[in-house]
């Protein structure tokens, strides 16, 4: 259960937001959707392999300017 406090004099659109930006860190909606569908697990893997190798070729990148 996601408690947002409020103080005193408050405005309601900034306690929204506060309820929002708690909830997307919980990961709720994501775990939902990923629970879908199902994924072999050799299709996360070659995925989290792919991401990776991604991220390796921008940081190099990075180091090469």
């Amino acid at each position: 259960m996601i408690i947002v406090p409020i103080k005193e004099g408050e405005n309601l659109e900034r306690a929204l937001k506060k309820l929002k930006r708690k909830f997307d860190k919980t990961g709720v909606v994501r775990e939902l959707r990923s629970r879908k569908q199902f994924t072999k697990p050799s299709v996360i893997a070659r995925e989290k392999k792919l991401k990776a190798i991604y991220v390796q070729k921008l940081r190099q990148a990075e180091m090469d300017k």
